[in-house]
């Protein structure tokens, strides 16, 4: 089986997004106390609808200490180049939290969003950020405003199958299908496309209609000899899709490709551990609690 990059490129689960640890926050101005900076906060824009700027939005979340806002790639922090120097660099280092939490913390990873878009709510890279952390924390009606802002600022399509999977949790799978069936849906390829393509399938099974689910899936992505970055969930969706159908014969032919795409992509259960040998070390050897926090930051990455 080919072994093949994902073609997707997909966001702050980009942006700097890989250690996951919380700390004391020492991402705060010097310039004056957390109250007063409170009390001389902008006076709420009222015509502004984000989440983030809501009544009784709350204090923004604790940064971690190490966290300097310099580990956002490159195509991110250029985007924030039109905010002063002060606010750039809070709205990195909040963007550097969201993409560390949004796997583990998606709740908190959502509340650093936010707190990146109250000084930065015009970049795409921000909305973006917003978005993506309000889907993986379930909050799927701020996701789609925000995905949709994010597509109007910067033009990319890609994140179409998160906002049809959005409607689906919203209950709308028609609406999911709506968006699927565009001409920007349909121009997606790739990993883009076949994400859309496990989100039609889910809002067919929805409505009921089991052979229109199977046949969503059956893009020129379903290629049982060769192993994308999303393959494994591929194939297991259509052998779910089939045996729902009561194809069960060939259900169980692609469920069995599943682990062997993921031991071609070396991921899921073939993914390389990280082992720790610690014989004929020196006598300064690391203590548990140190062994641990490497381990749980390198395995964030």
């Amino acid at each position: 089986m080919a072994s093949e990059a994902s073609q997707d490129g997909r966001a702050p689960r980009r942006g700097g997004h890989e250690d996951h640890r919380r700390g004391p926050n020492q991402g705060r101005s010097a310039r004056a106390p957390r109250q007063q900076r409170e009390q001389t906060r902008p006076a709420r824009n009222p015509r502004d609808h984000r989440r983030a700027n809501a009544e009784d939005r709350g204090r923004s979340p604790e940064i971690d200490p190490e966290v300097t806002g310099k580990e956002l790639d490159k195509q991110a922090a250029s985007q924030l180049g039109t905010l002063t120097e002060n606010n750039r660099t809070w709205v990195s280092k909040h963007l550097v939290m969201a993409g560390r939490l949004i796997d583990i913390d998606p709740a908190l990873a959502l509340e650093h969003a936010l707190a990146a878009s109250r000084r930065g709510g015009r970049i795409g890279v921000v909305r973006e950020a917003v978005g993506l952390t309000a889907y993986a924390a379930g909050d799927y009606a701020e996701a789609l405003r925000e995905l949709r802002t994010y597509r109007r600022i910067t033009g990319d399509q890609s994140h179409l199958p998160v906002q049809a999977d959005c409607e689906r949790g919203l209950n709308k799978p028609q609406k999911a299908l709506e968006i699927a069936e565009s001409g920007e849906a349909q121009q997606l390829s790739g990993a883009a496309r076949a994400e859309l393509a496990m989100v039609v399938s889910g809002a067919h099974t929805d409505l009921g209609d089991l052979e229109a689910a199977v046949l969503a899936l059956e893009i020129p992505e379903l290629d049982i000899n060769r192993a994308f970055s999303f393959s494994p969930r591929l194939f297991a969706a259509y052998a779910e899709a089939l045996e729902a159908r009561g194809r069960d014969d060939e259900a169980q032919t692609w469920r069995a490709r599943v682990p062997v795409a993921e031991k071609a992509l070396g991921i899921g259960t073939f993914a390389e551990p990280e082992i720790l040998d610690f014989d004929d070390e020196p006598a300064d050897l690391p203590t548990v609690k140190d062994v641990l926090g490497s381990a749980a930051t390198k395995d964030s990455r």
